[in-house]
């Protein structure tokens, strides 16, 4: 029993989640997030369910975005929705805090930024502009950062996907 507890311990650490509780300290001077996460402890299986159910939600989402697919204005609303719950599910396995600090690494700010930049300008293009010209260029440009956005994460996989690319575009004979 001593060995799965001890396996159990290790699995939580991989992920992000504290093994032991933090003691609160009495300092006032405590930042957003460190309040944030106080307020929201969950237990591993509350963490589960919560990712399990958000990834769901996000997945079916941006699936059921292609049903509309020749409405490019209800298509964008339902696909940027859809990823903004996919990337939210993760907040629950490390955690808001570890989410966004991960985000905001130097290796990947950029691609952050422009995958939050696309995200609002798809819904703008959909909500405000009304424009399906529009939202389908914004709807492209989300869908390139999310997929730059998503390789900032294994190692190695964005200098291959430009060499990749550099390769493939290459007009020198």
């Amino acid at each position: 029993m001593e060995k799965v507890n001890q396996a159990m311990e290790k699995m939580k650490m991989l992920v992000g989640i504290e093994v032991e509780e933090e003691e609160v300290s009495e300092e006032n001077t405590s930042s957003f997030f460190e309040d944030f996460n106080r307020q929201c402890t969950l237990n591993t299986k509350q963490r589960l369910y919560g990712f399990a159910t958000c990834l769901a939600a996000g997945l079916a989402c941006t699936l059921l975005s292609m049903l509309v697919f020749f409405n490019p204005i209800k298509f964008g609303i339902t696909f940027t929705f859809g990823n903004l719950l996919s990337l939210g599910s993760t907040a629950f396995l490390i955690g808001p805090k570890r989410q966004v600090t991960m985000m905001l690494d130097p290796v990947r700010i950029y691609a952050t930024a422009i995958y939050i930049a696309s995200l609002i300008i798809a819904l703008f293009c959909a909500l405000y502009v009304h424009n399906k010209l529009l939202t389908l260029l914004a709807i492209i440009l989300e869908f390139g950062a999310l997929v730059w956005y998503s390789l900032s994460y294994i190692p190695f996989a964005r200098s291959m996907v430009s060499k990749a690319m550099v390769a493939c575009f290459d007009t020198d004979f």
